[in-house]
């Protein structure tokens, strides 16, 4: 007769439906809330560089280029819609880590921690921990369009995971050096996803030493576990093998050593010196907030999961308190961030709110798990409790933050970077050059033109790059004989290279420039000539604003446009409603300039209508011009 241990071993569903859901169940959401297209910040240039396995940004970015290269090949949407898609993927794969660490962790300690009546409550705290985090602010913003943030948190996820499960096979006499070879490898790899992955090193090595110390003295373990990491990370070979094929976009054109490296170690970027006072100071730490991730219950649930299991995972907490106080040392220390930029760091912190969301679920566990050591009433009292308390705690804080979020993080229809891109196209001739200032400005303009092959007779020039031979040299026909190629030239001022430039494409095609170009230089050699948010440059007084056609208005695309204030998802989403408003101001005050009192009341009344800013300073225009 079949024992009842075998009848259950048979009939166990080879599935972990709890891990399953932590995966499926956030995917939904972030299916649901997806961008459907190329959004602003790094958003165009990603894309652009997945979609011709090229080079974005420094340092590069290369497991993250090669993972999202893969769901380009998907059969629907366009090419940024399903780079999104695969960020969406990663996401979801960052919170089946928080279910696999916090399902790990709640057993430790115990001898069959599924026999003991809190199995199926066990895995239910461990996919809360999983769905709490999928909704924090931070994960779901990155969810809904391309980041390599959820991609290096599910690594750094996996690689604490090997390194648990190799001290208790070590503790056990039982030695797995793989665990330890593999979480060198994908730390590697990781470092192809984002850098930062090294500010974990120290956390990962006292996990480490602490559970031996004298593994210090294995020389040849660490030059293998080094091998894997160079393995690993060999994932930067990437960069100068497709940089000789000269793809669309290769920043830095790393296919020399010299090249790489200055690509690799971040030397592209300008660097700020910064006075630092105590309220920047407390500004750069408010960077990393717990309490604005999890809410004032998910604090104190990690207040409870730290606590109450502090003796069996306290060097664990101690390896996590290691990575805080790292990955604050170099943001808030070394980088020194201005504060207009601060909100750029708190993305650093992915990998820490993964962490804190397993000491989440730690504590949800401890309040719902059942007590053996109960007799007489607290034996049948603690049940109800946990049934009428803490069981609905695992639906409701994850439900809460789902809700709570919904509608700030619902990008499904956010075409506002499309539709900018698109419109500043349709105010450009055949043939023209444009300028391009900022990043959200340029790279939207890239994706569009570089992977959906719009307007390719265009030339877009990016004026911060003018000064890099890398650049010049992506564009063979336009730069062939510039005078920019003289090093006395780049030496110069980016305002004299670019009026250069400038002068240079005025001679062959007519050349414009974007809005924040038209703010951001001094254009006084030439006349503008407004047409919507591009100015053309032509002859005219010196420094004049010359005629100004708002037909162009007519065609534009403007979806989401006007936005209540609350709807703005981002600081460049709206910086780009004001560049309209602003813009249609523009042309008003130029019509009333010219006379035309009508055409200009009419263009200042509909620039009224795209934000509340814009609004307070056209009533103040037509008070001055005494025009209803």
């Amino acid at each position: 007769m079949e024992s009842m241990p075998d009848r259950q071993r048979r009939i166990r569903c080879p599935i972990d439906l709890f891990g399953a859901g932590a995966v499926i169940l956030p995917l939904a959401v972030y299916l649901l809330t997806l961008a459907p297209t190329v959004t602003f910040f790094d958003s165009g240039e990603f894309i652009t560089a997945i979609s011709c396995l090229g080079s974005p940004h420094s340092p590069g970015y290369p497991l993250f280029v090669n993972y999202a290269k893969i769901f380009t090949f998907l059969p629907f949407g366009d090419i940024a819609f399903r780079v999104n898609f695969a960020t969406a993927v990663s996401a979801s794969l960052a919170c089946l880590g928080v279910y696999l660490l916090t399902l790990h962790l709640s057993g430790t300690g115990e001898a069959c921690p599924e026999r003991n009546g809190a199995g199926t409550l066990r895995r239910l705290a461990c996919l809360s921990a999983a769905l709490v985090f999928a909704f924090t602010p931070r994960l779901w913003l990155q969810s809904n369009h391309d980041k390599p943030y959820p991609l290096l948190s599910f690594l750094a996820a996996l690689v604490f995971l090997l390194l648990l499960k190799w001290r208790d096979s070590y503790r056990k006499g039982d030695e797995r050096p793989a665990y330890v070879y593999l979480g060198a490898f994908l730390s590697g790899l990781a470092l192809g996803a984002h850098q930062t992955i090294v500010l974990l090193a120290p956390s990962y090595l006292f996990l480490i030493l602490a559970t031996d110390w004298r593994l210090i003295l294995r020389v040849k373990e660490q030059l293998l576990a080094g091998a894997f990491f160079i393995v690993g990370s060999s994932v930067y070979l990437h960069m100068p093998v497709r940089a000789v094929s000269n793809p669309i976009l290769n920043w830095g054109d790393p296919q020399t050593l010299e090249r790489f490296l200055w690509s690799f170690l971040r030397k592209g970027y300008p660097q700020q010196q910064v006075d630092r006072d105590w309220t920047l100071f407390l500004q750069q730490l408010a960077a990393f907030d717990l309490v604005r991730e999890f809410g004032v219950a998910g604090f104190a649930l990690l207040i409870v999961g730290a606590v109450c299991f502090h003796r069996k995972i306290g060097e664990f907490i101690i390896s996590c308190t290691i990575a805080v106080l790292v990955f604050l040392a170099f943001v808030v220390g070394y980088q020194n961030t201005p504060e207009k930029t601060i909100f750029l760091t708190e993305e650093f912190f992915t990998p820490l709110y993964l962490l804190a969301a397993v000491f989440v679920g730690l504590g949800m566990f401890s309040l719902a798990r059942p007590r053996p050591d109960a007799t007489g009433h607290m034996a049948k009292l603690l049940p109800l409790l946990r049934r009428f308390g803490a069981m609905p705690l695992l639906v409701a804080l994850p439900l809460f933050q789902c809700v709570n979020g919904y509608r700030f993080n619902d990008q499904h229809d956010n075409y506002l970077a499309y539709d900018y891109a698109v419109n500043t196209f349709r105010s450009l001739p055949p043939g023209a050059a444009l300028f391009t200032w900022g990043d959200s400005g340029a790279f939207p303009l890239w994706y569009l033109q570089g992977v959906e092959r719009m307007r390719e007779d265009l030339a877009l020039i990016h004026v911060p790059h003018l000064q890099f031979d890398w650049y010049l040299d992506g564009f063979p026909t336009l730069f062939r004989s510039s005078v920019l190629r003289q090093q006395e030239t780049r030496r110069r001022p980016l305002a004299q290279v670019l009026r250069c430039a400038e002068e240079e494409q005025l001679a062959v095609r007519p050349v414009f420039v974007d809005f924040s170009t038209r703010y951001s230089v001094d254009h006084g050699n030439y006349a503008l000539h407004q047409r919507g948010i591009c100015y053309g440059l032509g002859k005219g007084p010196k420094g004049a604003s010359a005629a100004v056609d708002v037909s162009v208005w007519d065609v534009y695309s403007l979806r989401g446009v006007p936005a209540r204030e609350a709807d703005f998802l981002d600081v460049d989403s709206e910086k780009a409603v004001l560049i309209y408003g602003y813009s249609r101001m523009e042309g008003g005050q130029s019509l009333l300039a010219g006379g035309m009192a009508h055409a200009g009341a009419t263009e200042l009344q509909a620039a009224a209508a795209i934000h509340p800013d814009v609004r307070v300073q056209i009533q103040r225009i037509l008070a001055e011009k005494k025009v209803r």
